[in-house]
């Protein structure tokens, strides 16, 4: 019965040690697993990894203006119609105080469109046609378009043909190639960089910006299709 004994407390005391040296294994596994947690970097998400590019939103500044019309564009910073002048202004108002523009700025009052071009939630991109570009217009043709009541739904389409309700800048115009108005009708672009024509118009000043809207002063009237 004493060695029976004796053999249990040394089996008894085998199997305390093994507990012991479990659980002090275990806290060793466990202190190393926290170190590593620790330590280790946390695995990118494909956010983090994966960088999608920024699409450009049509904005521009005043060194991106360009083209030889701009010459004639006052050059004072603090004169409104200058291209600095420009950039806080909506473009309805920005485009009154150009002197390129009085022709269009007259036409937009009379179709009651400064309103609308001046929303300051709105992004446009604007084919401006200069003075030479209206008086080009058969005389007639453009006095009916001011002064005659009648006229001014047809006034109104002309206008918002020279609208796309979408802020580009000359590269995004190229890319597009086909651009949607306001009016509902399309412009066609070709050519490429600075070098295009819409609807067959020249841009006299491209890239110009303002607070609303990129400008383009074109050299013609583009007229929708009836």
């Amino acid at each position: 019965m004493h060695v029976r004994k004796t053999r249990f407390a040394a089996t008894g005391a085998v199997a305390a040690m093994a507990l012991l040296l479990s659980a002090c294994g275990g806290d060793d596994q466990a202190s190393d697993s926290g170190q590593d947690q620790d330590t280790q970097s946390p695995s990118p998400t494909s956010e983090q990894t994966t960088s999608s590019p920024t699409a450009s939103n049509g904005m521009t500044t005043a060194d991106d203006v360009y083209g030889p019309g701009c010459a004639q564009v006052p050059t004072d910073p603090s004169d409104e119609g200058s291209v600095q002048g420009m950039i806080d202004d909506p473009v309805g108002t920005a485009a009154s105080n150009n002197p390129l523009l009085t022709s269009l700025t007259k036409a937009v009052k009379t179709a009651g469109l400064v309103d609308t071009l001046n929303k300051s939630d709105a992004s446009y991109t604007v084919f401006a046609p200069a003075n030479p570009a209206f008086e080009a217009l058969p005389k007639e043709t453009l006095n009916a378009l001011l002064t005659d009541e009648s006229k001014k739904q047809q006034l109104t389409d002309i206008l918002t043909y020279h609208v796309v309700p979408e802020r580009m800048d000359a590269q995004g115009v190229v890319d597009a190639g086909s651009l949607e108005t306001v009016q509902g009708g399309s412009l066609t672009v070709e050519g490429s960089g600075q070098d295009f024509t819409v609807n067959g118009a020249k841009v006299l000043c491209g890239n110009v910006p303002t607070a609303n809207a990129t400008v383009f002063v074109i050299d013609k009237v583009m007229m929708p299709e009836s």
